[in-house]
């Protein structure tokens, strides 16, 4: 009965289906087929025999890793940037949806949406060409202006102490724009009789976003929380690895950055493979991690 209500129910919306079809084809094509790769993390490999020629090496290559003297350093380096990242740049977008969804005047809330979306649409490549030219401590914007109050001569992306800050504030600059989006989706959803009872009640603006519109946005908030954390030492590697110099490595190699040097660079795809699908399965740890306390504490969970 339960194959034939199923049967069903594919029939009846299958235009539905033909619609998703597309996007299931190419996470299959791209995500799942890949996967066929990931045994060379267990072999040694051999360029004549292919994924599936050399000899197997179980665990070889992800003890290798673990007991590397440069292990400590990447767990570190990673997990700091990626904690700053969410710690500061996860509410920043919440604050701008909240912001944004109080401008009442509609050419001004446009204004300043499009504003605030236009960063998420430069490239890495151009971001990080613009922080080398704002920030250069001789001809740059913010060295003139640190010279001009007495700070001197400093390169903030060559100094080990300031390559964190100054990575992050990029970061929320370029994307808190694009990720308040789908907060304001959800403030739209909010019925506008609340907003006139609580008008009547005499209720402030912060009263309005502390028992309206914030109650609105937690369910989204848990979510995208989770999804987060779930990429806890995914950094990124394309705006780390252009910002690294020789003067920031101690704490800009993270372990993306290591895996292209040691698998691209060096050519060992069996250990850099290893490392990957190593930091995969925190990943994959930390997302079902969180997705059980959320479920407990706030009945909010992605399954």
């Amino acid at each position: 009965m339960r194959s034939g209500t199923k049967l069903g129910t594919v029939k009846r919306d299958y235009q539905l289906w033909l619609m998703i079809l597309p996007a299931i084809a190419i996470i299959f094509i791209f995500n799942y087929i890949p996967m066929y790769g990931v045994q060379l993390a267990f072999r040694e490999y051999d360029f004549s025999k292919g994924l599936t020629g050399g000899d197997w090496k179980g665990l070889f290559y992800f003890k290798q890793f673990v007991e590397s003297y440069l292990f400590t350093d990447l767990m570190r380096n990673t997990l700091l940037i990626s904690l700053s990242t969410i710690i500061i740049g996860f509410p920043a977008p919440i604050i701008l949806a909240l912001v944004l969804n109080q401008i009442r005047r509609k050419p001004m809330k446009n204004l300043m949406q499009t504003t605030v979306y236009l960063p998420h649409f430069i490239s890495v490549i151009v971001l990080v060409g613009m922080l080398n030219v704002l920030l250069s401590p001789e001809t740059g914007i913010v060295g003139h202006l640190m010279k001009s109050i007495g700070l001197g001569h400093i390169n903030l992306l060559a100094s080990s102490n300031t390559f964190i800050p100054t990575y992050v504030l990029s970061d929320i600059w370029q994307h808190c724009g694009w990720n308040c989006i789908i907060y304001l989706a959800a403030l739209s959803g909010i019925d506008p009789q609340l907003y006139d009872s609580a008008k009547i009640d005499g209720a402030n603006r912060w009263q309005t976003v502390r028992f309206i519109d914030f109650p609105a946005l937690k369910p989204t908030i848990v979510i995208l929380f989770i999804l987060s954390m779930g990429g806890i030492l995914s950094t990124g590697f394309e705006k780390i690895f252009l910002m690294q110099n020789a003067l920031n490595l101690p704490v800009s190699e993270v372990i993306a950055t290591y895996v292209y040097k040691i698998g691209i660079v060096s050519n060992q795809f069996s250990l850099a493979s290893a490392i990957g699908l190593f930091n995969t399965v925190i990943n994959f740890i930390f997302l079902f991690t969180m997705n059980a306390i959320s479920r407990r504490v706030s009945d909010t969970s992605l399954f």
